[in-house]
Formats: structure tokens, sequence, C-alpha cells
């Protein structure tokens, strides 16, 4: 591999890493109501995991509650289930054709708890950063021992791997920080 495709093999990792971590965020309750909240659950569709927003509109008609209308009026209670088997902490009111989540506000002691699932999915976001450097550290590495790089060569691939490293990772801090502090605010 040449010093420009080690580097952009890392920095688009990166930036899955990145978006990975964001979806996560974005199924995190935050006291009010947003489809983020339900709309990776899965739904057990005709024999296989479906998530809800490929079954059903999901709108959110007033800040503390989210309606959930299934394209297909069959599949309500299987709906139900899902929300209530996820970790959502929602209760579904059904009346057949749609599905009313009232979303509570949070309590401190749960805003809490949130912090830590955010600061928790932060951590497993910037060691996958990590990782992704360390692999295209042991690629520049690797190209040295082949004689495709020069010593020069693979310490700048390295320095322009660990200032990648330091750019995403600092965008997953500001993530965190902007969800923690929009979680403790609420």
């Amino acid at each position: 591999m040449d010093s420009d495709e080690i580097l952009l093999d890392a920095e688009e990792r990166m930036e899955k890493a990145v978006s990975v971590f964001q979806g996560q965020l974005q199924g995190l309750r935050t006291g009010r109501a947003t489809p983020g909240l339900v709309d990776s659950i899965r739904v057990e569709y005709y024999g296989s995991p479906t998530p809800l927003k490929q079954l059903a509109n999901i709108s959110v008609p007033e800040p503390q509650q989210i309606v959930i209308r299934p394209f297909d009026a069959g599949v309500v209670s299987d709906i139900v289930k899902a929300i209530q088997s996820s970790d959502a902490g929602l209760a579904p009111n059904s009346d057949g054709r749609l599905i009313r989540l009232n979303v509570p506000p949070l309590s401190t002691e749960r805003r809490r708890e949130m912090t830590t699932r955010v600061n928790k999915f932060a951590e497993e976001a910037r060691v996958a950063i990590r990782n992704i450097r360390r692999d295209a550290n042991k690629h520049a590495d690797q190209s040295e021992k082949d004689k495709v790089f020069s010593e020069d060569d693979r310490d700048s691939v390295k320095d322009s791997v660990q200032e990648l490293t330091k750019k995403y990772e600092s965008q997953v801090n500001d993530h965190a920080a902007a969800k923690e502090k929009d979680i403790m605010d609420e």
C-alpha cells in the first residue's frame, strides 16, 4: 500500500466509527421526543428483524409524544412487543392502527445513567479509532519492511495517521459533551 491508500483507508474507517457513535447517541433519550429514540428498534417481521423506520412512519406531533403509523396494520402488535422489549424505557399505547409513545421527563438518576452510557459509547468509538490507527501504522511498518517506504516516509505516514486520530477523537469528544449537556439541561 502506498501512503495515500493507507491514509485514505484510515480516514474512511475513522469517519465510519464517528458516524456509528452519532447513531448510538441519536437512540438515547434526552427528555424530549425524537424519532431517533425508536427508529432503530428491530421488529420481528416475517421472520427477520427489521428496523422500525422501514415498517412505519414515525412522527413527533408534540414535544413529549412519538406517534408510529405502521404501513401494514397487521404488524402493530409486533411493534408494541419490540418497543416493550427494547431498552428505550417507553410504554406504547396502541389503538390498533397507530402507536403512541409518551416520553416522560427524565429523573436525575436516569440522566446520570444516560451520561454514563454516552461516555461508554464515546470510549468504544475512541477505542475503534485507536485500533484503526494501529492497523494503519502496521501497514506503514510493513511497507517499510517491503522497501516501498523509506524510514522518513514511514514516519511521515505515522504522523499523518496520528493527526487523523486526534481529529476524529476530538469529534467524538465534542459529540459526547454536547449530548451530555443536552441530557443534563433538559
